[in-house]
């Protein structure tokens, strides 16, 4: 659209002009010049125009259109790593919500939250040096926010009825402790509710990052052996996973042409340009993770995309990638496009 826009642009009326403007001949130009662009944006053969105006307007749009696809591919790349990492940060930021719970709960004097405001894994987790750490270099969430902590806490929490049972209780049990944690993580946290609508508002991404929280604190808790919580990590090697990530993301936007005919001839009366933006996606990330990591089993690499597709893409998508998948893994394995090797693998297998 960038370059449709230069292209109309130089074929508008010169209103500073003294001499006569053309009006009609322009529009001549401008229509050529659009239809020279679309043909050759789409790989097509043409004729170079006579016209050196028309020439020279869609030489500057592809030259346009191709310094701003760098410009995204660039600010993606960088932002792909950038979005995985704020993710060890929300998480560490759920876990503080529960020490602030905690504070707000030692300050109650109607009715005595002892149980809360010393719960041994709370403490654990207030006593804990990396995450006070992590907390204190990247700003905490909830010292922008006390208000709606506090308002949290006496809606949301307080008017909990599990939340109630617990403070209640005489001694709790460590499974008691241990599940209330749980419970106001699931349901009263990352469950539907004020405190996720705040999330998902902070987050534009939260409909797949609040599994992903829910998971590493669940870990967290699991970890407390009642004295001490073990922090997750999101990666057990993030150097060489964001090398995997960079690598995949640059392989599979400069996937060959003779892969992406592949796909193509692989999709029975679909043209390339016609299959669900996503499914397309989904194949060509696929065929770049097949022929770029030799130590990655082909039938892992489906398997996965088959999960990405049953996520992200439509009811009959599934099968068709499934299958269009495995033909063509099969086809490059003949043609020696895809070598496994590596322990426990066998080349081309």
């Amino acid at each position: 659209m960038l370059a449709h826009d230069l292209i109309d642009e130089r074929f508008q009326p010169d209103l500073n002009s003294m001499e006569p403007q053309d009006k009609e001949l322009l529009r001549k130009q401008k229509k050529a010049a659009m239809q020279l662009f679309e043909r050759k944006f789409r790989g097509k053969e043409v004729e170079e125009n006579s016209d050196a105006k028309i020439s020279s307007a869609v030489d500057e749009a592809f030259e346009l259109f191709n310094k701003q696809v760098k410009k995204d591919q660039s600010f993606l790349s960088k932002n792909i790593i950038i979005e995985i990492e704020k993710l060890t940060g929300i998480y560490h930021d759920v876990l503080s919500l529960l020490i602030e719970f905690a504070s707000l709960a030692a300050a109650e004097k109607k009715v005595n939250h002892s149980h809360y405001a010393n719960h041994p894994l709370v403490t654990a987790l207030a006593n804990h040096s990396e995450l006070t750490a992590s907390l204190l270099k990247s700003g905490s969430m909830w010292v922008k926010h006390k208000d709606s902590v506090r308002s949290w806490f006496k809606e949301v929490v307080k008017e909990d009825d599990a939340y109630q049972e617990f403070i209640a209780s005489k001694k709790p049990s460590e499974e008691d402790q241990r599940s209330i944690i749980k419970h106001l993580v699931r349901k009263r946290i990352l469950g539907a509710g004020p405190i996720n609508d705040f999330l998902e508002a902070e987050d534009i991404r939260w409909a797949e990052d609040r599994e992903i929280i829910k998971s590493l604190v669940d870990k967290t808790i699991k970890s407390f052996d009642g004295t001490q919580v073990v922090l997750q990590k999101l990666s057990l090697d993030w150097e060489d996973d964001k090398e995997f990530v960079n690598k995949l993301f640059t392989n599979t936007i400069e996937l060959d042409e003779k892969h992406k005919q592949l796909i193509a001839q692989n999709t029975r009366n679909w043209e390339v340009d016609r299959l669900p933006l996503t499914d397309r996606v989904i194949l060509e990330m696929a065929l770049a993770e097949m022929v770029t990591f030799p130590n990655i089993p082909v039938k892992v690499t489906i398997n996965e995309y088959i999960e990405l597709t049953k996520e992200y893409s439509t009811p009959k998508s599934r099968q068709f990638i499934n299958g269009i998948l495995d033909v063509m893994s099969k086809a490059m394995k003949d043609s020696g496009a895809i070598k496994k090797s590596g322990r426990g693998l066998i080349d081309n297998k």
